[in-house]
């Protein structure tokens, strides 16, 4: 039964991110023709980072009580809605009203999956469960730029969001009909508010430290996902197809690597691995824009998502042992909320 609930939540996941992936190169172009410049685009981005930063705390505390299966099928909801409403946007407003909406539904669906894979994950090997997830993450986000560089290209950017729309319904039905309601194995965890628990995790030094390199890693990840779509038309004049490479690749590496990283994560010492990926992520972040063409751009992308690949199912591990203390969607809630202290990379938002 644990096997079957873990492959169709790793499948809708992939699905869902898949989906979405699919609007990442996408959705700045888009904004810019309703007439947003450098401001409104910000706007448009922290509409889905401020609503997704308020639920996600909320969201993982309830799903320790009520349980997760219903907030993933709301979330993936949410997803088809903004995906049917996105082409109908007319003005900036608009725009900014549906991301903020759009991150309600995403506060619902990767924190609440986590919380799920890190209730399954068996102690000791709490990484390689975390990288079975992030495998179906980055799998589905970063084999989405590649279709949605295609699907504009040949059809228009409205085609990318109703692609979104229709996966998001898929995978909505998966969960649904397919993975039944679990029950919360953590019966030996004292529940405490959400407050209560965020109190206790920042005073805690090592739940504290594992907040800071959540954050700290995405903050990282602003300008390689947010505007790099339109960097890269500035700087080659990239088409869509070009851009969904750059980002796709990037993003497949990860998942390729997910596997080994997360067994790693479980066997060596996970601070030595977080201190080697940040390095990575550090240089190539700093060579970037010293790239002349595309193939240079192309080569550090792969080797930002090699320096990634070390700190997300390491990250992962740690959240999931200090779930087993909090109650793991109350861990997982902060956890991603960690995510959305800075300006969202929400252009494609997870």
């Amino acid at each position: 039964m644990q096997r079957h609930v873990l492959a169709t939540l790793l499948l809708s996941v992939f699905i869902a991110l898949l989906g979405i992936g699919i609007i990442v190169p996408v959705m700045p172009v888009f904004a810019t023709t309703l007439g947003a410049g450098g401001l409104a685009l910000g706007m448009i981005i922290a509409a889905f980072s401020i609503t997704r930063g308020i639920f996600q705390p909320v969201v993982g505390s309830l799903s320790d009580r009520w349980g997760k299966k219903g907030f993933l099928v709301c979330g993936l909801l949410v997803y088809g809605l903004v995906g049917l409403a996105m082409p109908r946007a007319t003005t900036v407003v608009n725009l900014i009203v549906i991301r903020a909406f759009h991150g309600i539904g995403s506060a619902m669906i990767v924190p609440v999956a986590m919380a799920y894979v890190s209730d399954m994950s068996p102690v000791g090997r709490e990484g390689r469960y975390m990288g079975l997830l992030n495998i179906a993450i980055f799998s589905g986000i970063g084999s989405g730029p590649l279709i949605g560089g295609f699907f504009t290209d040949l059809w228009g950017m409205a085609s990318a969001f109703y692609a979104m729309a229709f996966l998001s319904a898929v995978a909505l039905l998966l969960v649904l009909f397919q993975m039944p309601a679990r029950e919360n194995r953590e019966h030996h965890v004292r529940r405490m508010g959400i407050f209560k628990a965020m109190r206790s995790m920042l005073t805690r030094r090592r739940t504290g430290g594992i907040l800071l390199a959540r954050m700290a890693t995405m903050i990282i990840m602003v300008p390689t996902m947010g505007f790099l779509p339109l960097l890269m038309q500035q700087w080659f004049a990239a088409s869509g197809m070009e851009i969904g490479v750059v980002m796709a690749c990037r993003t497949l590496v990860n998942a390729l690597l997910q596997t080994p990283c997360g067994r790693m994560a479980d066997r060596m010492d996970k601070v030595r691995l977080l201190q080697a990926g940040s390095l990575i992520i550090s240089t190539v972040m700093c060579l970037v824009p010293l790239a002349a063409h595309f193939w240079s751009l192309l080569l550090l992308f792969i080797l930002l998502g090699m320096g990634e690949a070390l700190i997300w199912p390491t990250l992962g591990a740690l959240a999931a042992e200090e779930g087993r203390q909090y109650g793991q969607g109350t861990m997982m809630g902060v956890f991603n909320l960690a995510m959305s202290g800075r300006i969202d990379q929400g252009v494609g938002g997870l």
